[in-house]
């Protein structure tokens, strides 16, 4: 599969609390452009609606995030997850993601924690929480010493400051949860989440070098 990072410039951040809701919404950002969908598993709804999405949607590429035992890997793989995301790793996490054989990308908020995941490896990572961690500029000061990592900054970023992510040679895709509106959820307005979709994937041509 091609890299996660590279299958579109925004990964939806999604929490469902109804899997009813898991087809329609897929649909609506994979006509909208997004094809790649990150499902938390925040929620007891999460893994049905990992499930449905698998096996009705077929142009979603639909992964799990808030992975953060070997069990939830398990679990996600097993509903259907093609990709995994962690706000954070242990070398018992970073095992058991490596063995799952799907995608993943691991948190990372410090130096540190790069360094180690680029020792083991691992060039593709989840900066969280973005905004909170320093943001774009903290970003922006990694790219001349680690130019081998390459980041999904996700937390608190918003349509606005998307752009100026994507805009980094080192950033790839940005996740974002304001794809979702919840008054959007709330009437299932899915022509609505289309079009932020399509907004989103427009800024593709932001992407850093």
């Amino acid at each position: 599969m091609t890299s996660v990072l590279d299958l579109a410039p925004v990964i939806p951040v999604v929490v469902l609390d109804d899997a009813a809701d898991a087809v329609p919404l897929a649909r609506a950002l994979v006509a909208g452009g997004l094809p790649a969908i990150e499902v938390t598993l925040r929620t007891p709804a999460a893994l049905d609606s990992i499930r449905a999405i698998a096996a009705e949607v077929p142009g979603a590429v639909v992964g799990a995030g808030t992975i953060i035992t070997p069990d939830a890997v398990t679990d996600a793989v097993t509903a259907g997850a093609r990709f995994l995301v962690s706000p954070g790793w242990t070398e018992t996490l970073l095992t058991a993601m490596r063995d799952s054989g799907v995608p993943f990308l691991p948190g990372v908020s410090t130096t540190s924690e790069v360094v180690a995941l680029l020792e083991r490896g691992v060039t593709e990572m989840k900066f969280f929480p973005a905004e909170a961690a320093g943001g774009r500029p903290y970003l922006k000061s990694l790219a001349g010493p680690l130019p081998a990592a390459r980041f999904c900054p996700t937390g608190g970023i918003t349509p606005a400051s998307a752009p100026e992510y994507l805009a980094l040679p080192n950033v790839r895709c940005v996740g974002g949860t304001w794809l979702l509106p919840a008054d959007a959820l709330a009437s299932k307005d899915w022509g609505r989440v289309e079009a932020l979709a399509r907004e989103a994937a427009a800024l593709g041509g932001r992407r850093g070098a």
